[in-house]
């Protein structure tokens, strides 16, 4: 349930972002589109965005045509991973197996450097 609220508030957090921070929308203006989703390895929580310059759209489950997925080994991991995504966080849950990346790891870096202007 923790998960479920996170990734919900995310996308609020998201569309604020877009709506209030000109950097942000500067940079997802350069991005074009990123299309990515967030979910555990067993599909019972999954969350994806779409995002473009225009609009920022969110929505449970995880479609196939995405840019990005972080699948996470279980809910706990994702909370304590996501609760600090710093690029450490993320390589050290890799190399610990509690998060995979589904997806080319540029669409990360693009991901993480909207993440930076979120509050």
């Amino acid at each position: 349930m923790k998960l479920k609220l996170m990734l919900w508030l995310l996308g609020l957090m998201l569309k604020r972002a877009r709506r209030g921070n000109r950097r942000f929308r500067e940079t997802l203006h350069e991005m074009h589109r990123l299309d990515w989703g967030v979910a555990t390895e067993d599909l019972r929580i999954a969350r994806h965005y779409r995002m473009t310059p225009d609009s920022i759209e969110s929505a449970t489950g995880l479609p196939v045509d995405l840019d990005l997925e972080l699948r996470f080994r279980d809910a706990d991991a994702a909370v304590a991973i996501l609760k600090k995504p710093t690029q450490r966080a993320f390589l050290d849950g890799m190399m610990e197996g509690r998060v995979r990346l589904v997806g080319d790891s540029k669409d990360l870096t693009r991901l993480q450097k909207l993440l930076r202007y979120l509050r």
